[in-house]
């Protein structure tokens, strides 16, 4: 999964190129105070799309394929070689090593969140490649963030007005109510933005 575009990337890379090692950050916010970002969803993505086994001979074949067809015939766009590689010697299982920031920690904007790099040195061209899926963390994030300010702000006000009961049911974590299923694009999306 990624974009068309990162397809042909592999033939862009300097000769003698073997690891890339790639970071993703929070670049910040236009709304006064909000100077940090919760991070959250990086093991949904990794253990959904990520984990064990992932590349197979019929997805690399379907992918050679699909790829040819995109491509208007040219069969070269598509590293079929490096993706046999990956199921070669490393039995279909991705080399990639990711590192993070604990999920649920809040971190302020313009700080590394997350890095990847490449553990064969064959698949240099495989860091960057992820970065299409591993970018939809955004969405958790965003809504996880957003959740938090708006708590926040609950907070604020009731205690400029005097509340003094903060458990359930008249506290701040019953106040903010998710009804954002209705308005996605699809029950994963749902999953992702409601947890």
């Amino acid at each position: 999964m990624s974009d068309s575009y990162k397809v042909s990337h592999y033939r862009q890379y300097p000769p003698g190129t073997e690891y890339v090692y790639s970071y993703f950050e929070s670049r910040g916010c236009d709304n006064e105070g909000w100077d940090s970002v919760c991070f959250f969803g990086l093991q949904y993505f990794l253990k959904r799309y990520m984990l064990g086994q992932v590349v197979t001979q019929a997805k690399i074949d379907e992918a050679a394929e699909l790829y040819e067809a995109h491509f208007g015939g040219d069969k070269a766009m598509f590293y079929k070689e490096g993706w046999q590689h990956i199921l070669e010697k490393n039995g279909g299982k991705l080399p990639v090593e990711i590192k993070c920031v604990p999920e649920g920690m809040v971190i302020p904007n313009k700080t590394v969140l997350f890095t990847m790099v490449n553990t064969d040195p064959k698949c240099y061209w495989l860091t960057n490649f992820l970065e299409t899926l591993l970018v939809q963390v955004w969405y958790p994030m965003t809504v996880c963030s957003n959740s938090r300010f708006q708590k926040l702000s609950i907070h604020k006000y009731m205690k400029k007005t005097g509340n003094t009961e903060w458990a359930t049911p008249g506290g701040v974590g019953f106040k903010l109510h998710d009804f954002g299923f209705r308005g996605v694009s699809s029950v994963e999306s749902a999953a992702l933005g409601g947890t």
